[in-house]
């Protein structure tokens, strides 16, 4: 369903008891909801959760931003790199606002929060801005941006910034977002090609937007250092990392942890960049850990 949150539109399902536990779920860069599967949705289901999960702008089915036009990311990405600042068409706490304002559509005045690479980020940028909306907090393979910490290697570098050998061509661009699965997927818990294709062949024909994912890339890199924000967070968090993160490296989950009061650190060996099924019950029960101590 369509939402409206702070001005613009969201693509939004609501899963659960209305009496359930609210619980969003804040997916990362270029994804849409249904990265979020709707299996490990149901798990959280049945562990008491109304599980709320969404298209973040510009993403999915949500409002696009095409009349922003598209950032050079390549330029960008070089002023980031020496530390110029960064332009980008909006921002990530826009997003943050983006999730509070879905909160106050559903007329639900705080939730247990979950975000997963940009979505955590994102996650941070909300329970620092909108304290009062976030009762815990869940932040999987995420990082506080900061610029002591190590970054992706060249080869991840460079395969997120190609293209699908064909643009056009359907079977080119879910082939290209394979090839990408896999080198940042999880050594430990590989998922087949078959797995992959058959997700992300659903995820490119409900909706596929490379500009929409351009604005989002350069959004990161202009939201800098949270460092300096990291203490403000009072709610109850969780940090999961994967040991084997060739995307964001581990050492961004241990910083975290360390930064955020409080927060608790679960590292997964053999983890990358990604939500292999095996580690669902995992995920499920880091999510439970953060909201028992709200």
């Amino acid at each position: 369903m369509q939402i409206g949150a702070n001005g613009i539109r969201l693509e939004v399902e609501d899963h659960g008891s209305p009496a359930g536990e609210p619980l969003v779920l804040i997916m990362g860069l270029g994804m849409q909801l249904v990265a979020w599967h709707e299996d490990f949705v149901h798990s959280l289901v049945q562990r008491g959760f109304r599980v709320i999960r969404f298209d973040n702008r510009d993403i999915g089915l949500s409002q696009d931003f095409d009349h922003l036009g598209v950032p050079n990311v390549a330029l960008e990405a070089m002023k980031h790199a020496v530390g110029l600042p960064v332009r980008s068409p909006y921002s990530l706490v826009d997003m943050a606002n983006d999730t509070a304002a879905l909160l106050d559509a559903l007329g639900i005045p705080s939730a247990h929060v979950c975000g997963a690479s940009m979505g955590g980020m994102v996650a941070q940028q909300l329970a620092v801005r909108h304290p009062q909306r976030v009762k815990s907090l869940t932040l999987m393979m995420t990082t506080s941006g900061a610029r002591r910490l190590p970054g992706p290697s060249l080869r991840v570098r460079g395969a997120l910034l190609s293209r699908p050998a064909d643009p056009k061509s359907f079977d080119s661009i879910v082939a290209h977002y394979v090839q990408l699965y896999k080198l940042i997927g999880s050594p430990a818990y590989p998922s087949s090609d078959q797995w992959l294709w058959q997700r992300l062949s659903h995820s490119v024909r409900r909706s596929h937007r490379p500009r929409g994912v351009a604005r989002q890339l350069v959004a990161i890199a202009a939201d800098g250092d949270r460092t300096p924000l990291l203490g403000r967070i009072k709610a109850p968090t969780q940090v999961l990392h994967g040991t084997a993160d060739p995307l964001v490296p581990v050492a961004g989950g241990r910083d975290l942890a360390a930064r955020i009061a409080g927060a608790r650190l679960d590292l997964v060996e053999g983890m990358g960049h990604d939500l292999p099924v095996a580690l669902w019950p995992r995920f499920a029960d880091a999510i439970s850990a953060a909201a028992s101590r709200a």
